[in-house]
């Protein structure tokens, strides 16, 4: 009787161990997220950040949305991020408008599935709720489907706090 017990929980810890993490949870290695390769450990944010890199809109797992963030510091000229029309916005075929209102090198754009979340308290410690007003001061903005614009409707993610 005892071995079958232990048998079972064995069974149970190592299916655990097999599932990988969810998009956001802490990890410090690529297989802490997923053993089979599928999610990846951002070690450039605290604590690690379980992640899909090069996601499009409908790509990541239901409790995710793709993010895109810009690297770099950019001082381009002003756009109008609400107009995508190219040429009205202000910005070149090479540059997108951010959010903040400025124009952005489409090379330095990176995505990166970000778990989705309501209030700071859906995101672990040292991470905020990123809604439009925090989109806008510290970054990043969801990759809608075309023709959607990021607005106050737009998926929340859990990033780090500033």
């Amino acid at each position: 009787m005892k071995l079958d017990r232990f048998v079972i929980c064995a069974a149970l810890v190592a299916l655990m161990a097999g599932c990988g993490k969810e998009i956001g949870d802490s990890c410090i290695i690529d297989s802490d997220c997923d053993p089979n390769g599928g999610r990846t450990c951002d070690t450039t944010m605290r604590e690690g950040y379980c992640t899909i890199l090069g996601c499009d809109f409908d790509t990541c797992p239901s409790e995710a949305a793709c993010v895109r963030f810009f690297s770099g510091g950019f001082d381009n000229r002003m756009c109008d991020p609400n107009d995508a029309t190219h040429g009205a916005d202000g910005c070149d075929l090479d540059e997108l408008c951010g959010l903040d209102g400025h124009c952005v090198s489409r090379s330095s754009e990176v995505r990166y599935c970000m778990k989705i979340c309501k209030s700071n308290s859906d995101c672990r410690d040292g991470y905020e709720c990123r809604n439009f007003d925090l989109m806008i001061e510290h970054g990043g903005e969801p990759v809608l489907a075309p023709g959607d614009f990021v607005d106050d409707n737009s998926p929340n993610f859990c990033a780090p706090s500033p």
